[in-house]
């Protein structure tokens, strides 16, 4: 039955691949080989399915280079955007703290002026108080000695006429030559205060104009300070909002993070020193402009724990280089046993021997095999987190080695319980197995 079927098979072929024979010859004798329509169609088809076979591997590797290019790409830009805008907040902070600095150096030489100038109008108020006792005193004087002069001339008429009826001439007192010259010393006196009392309201009246520049200038500089202190809490708030977003993403408490880390990085010291007294009191209190600086340098210590905390938490990616998502995080079937099973970590599949990195800053406790898991890394991290890296082909670091994140430890492998090459990766939080991706994800707008 089969070899009628065959023989009806090549009879069809036959119209369209008639049987070829193929001979070899040799020195001895000469053979050759018969090809039946149904063995050159098997030949062709099979040829027509390497052919597309290699034009569709070909078209899936052009495909993956392509978008792995992209990714690579649109990573770098990512990353390039980053730096430029944490360059250009950096150069803002600077150029905001120099100009606040400037600014303060300006009020201060501004005030400085003002004291001089006030220390300086009191004393012209002092001086003009003082001539203007002196002037009353000798006015008072000076009233004194001319009741005085019309009493002499008054008994020098008076005594002048009795000579005459006399006879006689006498000549004028010496009281009235003294009274002479006390008039003529007096209205010196006077002129030379009234000139001087000129002169000290125009010294006052150019302080206070003088006043009134520096107080509009210290107004001016006011405004500014404040406008610079505005920039800078607006651009520190937008810096700070996307950080505690990332935290509560992940379901961690910002304060409690921040707490952490700051009783981690609290050191203090130094020499002593003598303690040295102000001359101004205890109780001077610090200006706006102070207290304002004081609390940005609060929110940029702020930032800079939030920077410490996110090195510490494994938000980073695993792998740099293009990768796919080949399994999730919970209940799957199990790829070699089957059945329901509880999957602890997500996998991702790349080449063999592509670089694993990790993911935040920690200590390895786990360089080795481990059933299943085939070359395995462990690192502990901060707040109770441990980061797992399965199924490598090759370990980068030893236990007890402490690394930070993006520091590669290992190359991508099948060893252990797998399939085929790729990395599982676990994030456990005391000990229980959490989904990585919550990390990865919270930090996807902002690194």
């Amino acid at each position: 039955m089969t070899r009628r079927l065959s023989h009806r098979i090549d009879v069809a072929l036959g119209r369209y691949l008639p049987e070829q024979r193929l001979f070899l010859r040799t020195d001895h004798s000469t053979r050759f080989l018969r090809l039946s329509p149904m063995a050159q169609a098997l030949g062709l088809a099979s040829g027509a399915g390497v052919v597309a076979w290699a034009m569709l591997s070909t078209a899936i590797l052009l495909t993956n280079h392509v978008g792995s290019g992209n990714l690579r790409d649109e990573a770098r830009r990512e990353q390039a955007l980053y730096d430029q805008r944490l360059n250009a907040l950096a150069g803002e902070r600077d150029a905001a703290a120099e100009e606040v600095g400037a600014a303060r150096e300006r009020f201060e030489m501004a005030m400085g002026e003002v004291s001089r100038m006030q220390s300086e109008l009191l004393a012209s108020e002092e001086r003009r108080r003082e001539l203007e006792t002196g002037m009353s005193v000798l006015q008072q004087s000076l009233r004194k000695t001319m009741a005085e002069r019309d009493a002499s001339r008054a008994r020098s008429r008076t005594l002048a006429a009795e000579l005459e009826g006399k006879g006689r001439q006498v000549a004028e007192g010496p009281r009235a030559a003294d009274v002479q010259d006390t008039l003529a010393f007096l209205t010196g006196a006077l002129e030379e205060t009234a000139v001087e009392r000129d002169t000290v309201a125009a010294d006052a009246a150019a302080a206070y104009q003088l006043a009134e520049a520096l107080a509009y200038e210290q107004k001016l500089v006011q405004e500014r300070n404040d406008q610079i202190f505005t920039s800078l809490e607006e651009a520190l708030t937008v810096s700070i909002t996307p950080l505690d977003k990332m935290f509560k993403a992940a379901g961690l408490s910002t304060d409690q993070v921040i707490n952490r880390v700051r009783q981690g990085y609290s050191g203090v010291g130094g020499p002593l020193t003598p303690l040295s007294m102000s001359t101004k009191g205890d109780d001077v209190l610090p200006s706006p402009d102070e207290l304002r600086a004081a609390a940005l340098v609060e929110k940029l210590d702020e930032i800079n724990l939030y920077r410490i905390a996110a090195e510490k938490l494994p938000f980073a990616q695993p792998l740099k280089s293009a990768y796919r998502f080949t399994s999730p995080f919970g209940v799957r079937s199990h790829p070699t046993k089957g059945g329901q099973r509880m999957h602890e970590g997500v996998d991702f599949a790349a080449g063999y021997g592509t670089p694993i990195h990790a993911t935040a800053d920690g200590v390895v406790t786990k360089a080795g095999w481990v059933s299943g898991y085939g070359r395995l890394v462990t690192i502990r991290h901060e707040f109770g987190l441990e980061t797992r890296y399965g199924h490598m082909a090759q370990i980068r670091v030893e236990e007890g080695q402490r690394v930070s994140r993006g520091d590669r430890i290992g190359d991508m492998g099948n060893s252990g319980r797998s399939t085929g090459t790729h990395l599982h990766y676990e994030v456990r939080v005391d000990g229980k197995p959490v989904n990585p991706m919550t990390y990865i994800k919270a930090a996807r707008d902002v690194f």
